[in-house]
């Protein structure tokens, strides 16, 4: 399964745009076992006393997907999945990767009411989607650890300024919404010093779903740095994030997007006798993922749209733009057949990938 091949011979140059809007945006930037079930009567988070833990997903035991059910359902776990990248959620944007809350907010909603489920980058890259039948994986992924994606109130809640509060908010509203999302963390998670606040924020998202995971210890360009730095960097966050109380990264995003020389370094190696090992690299954009159980997927090199508008370079690049496209291409998009022990897909595409795992490939 391909895109168009107008897209596809631009892809490189999209992705260079992508990488010099973050440097401009760090610039501006000022000093700084499975999810639990949700209770059924959640309310927001500014009134509930407990955040709404996340839904498991997928559907009730017993669903075997068939050709019959696949084709009932227009299964198509061959098509692409919208993995999208977030910065900071500010009140004012102050450059061009900013969303505002209301901005994130109004896109949850919109992902939520198309059928879309959030899963973790972890989950994707496994091939671990957990998606109820006929509905849609989307990844969300939020760069650097900003003071803006994640703080707690004096009562242990997330702010609902914050991007986990409004997207516990959007999952109250919205029950077949899963409350979950990727952040790629760097040496002070969430703008935190302290050893004791660092440790509190970090288990409350592991314990409530969220993935906290690698972005090397001082988001530097990899691509400038020789193989040993490249090692240095991620093995110290690794070493971080241990102590803090998380499990190993299953995944990194790529600073700037920018791959290292040694592009393999960037997924696994070890320094001073620390050793990470990536089920995938993620890098910075600018279009949807191809499956993980297609032939073509490459791990080392994940592709992601940013989040944003269609002005200027977004105009064909970023998360409004793709997700339009994908609504008018249904056909292309990844359709989830809610079997996890099975991958179902239209005959035609049977080519375009390879089971994954021992799973079963359904096809009608």
């Amino acid at each position: 399964m391909r895109l168009p091949a107008s897209l596809t011979r631009i892809i490189v140059v999209a992705n260079v745009a992508v990488i010099t809007v973050a440097v401009i945006g760090l610039v501006l930037m000022p000093g700084e076992p499975r999810p639990h079930a949700r209770p059924e009567a959640a309310t927001t988070v500014q009134g509930s006393a407990e955040p709404p833990a996340p839904t498991p997903v997928g559907e009730p035991p017993g669903v075997v997907s068939t050709p019959e059910f696949a084709r009932q359902v227009r299964a198509n776990e061959a098509g692409l999945v919208p993995v999208l990248m977030y910065h900071r959620i500010l009140a004012k944007r102050r450059a061009s990767l900013d969303r505002t809350p209301a901005q994130l907010r109004k896109e949850l909603e919109k992902l939520a009411k198309r059928g879309y489920v959030p899963i973790t980058a972890a989950e994707f890259v496994k091939g671990d989607i957990r998606v109820p039948a006929g509905k849609f994986p989307v990844v969300l992924t939020f760069d650097d650890g900003h003071p803006s994606h994640f703080a707690l109130d004096a009562k242990g809640r997330p702010r609902p300024d914050t991007a986990v509060g409004i997207i516990q908010e959007v999952a109250a509203r919205y029950p077949g919404f899963r409350p979950v999302a990727t952040f790629w963390v760097s040496k002070e998670p969430f703008g935190l010093r302290e050893h004791d606040a660092q440790a509190a924020a970090v288990r409350w998202l592991v314990d409530h779903g969220y993935e906290v995971a690698n972005h090397t210890w001082s988001h530097p360009d990899l691509r400038t740095l020789k193989s040993e730095k490249v090692r240095e960097q991620i093995a110290r966050l690794e070493r971080l994030l241990k102590k803090l109380g998380a499990p190993p990264s299953q995944t990194m995003a790529l600073p700037y997007g920018s791959m290292p020389r040694g592009k393999k370094t960037a997924r696994k190696g070890s320094w001073k006798g620390t050793r990470y090992d990536f089920a995938g690299v993620f890098l910075a954009g600018a279009e949807p993922s191809v499956s993980p159980y297609a032939k073509k997927f490459d791990r080392g090199a994940i592709q992601r749209i940013q989040s944003n508008g269609k002005k200027g370079e977004c105009r064909k690049w970023c998360s409004q733009y793709w997700l339009e496209w994908l609504d008018r291409h249904p056909r292309k998009r990844f359709v989830s057949d809610g079997d996890p022990e099975r991958i179902s897909i239209p005959k035609k595409a049977r080519g375009n990938i390879v089971a994954k795992h021992g799973l079963q490939v359904i096809t009608y």
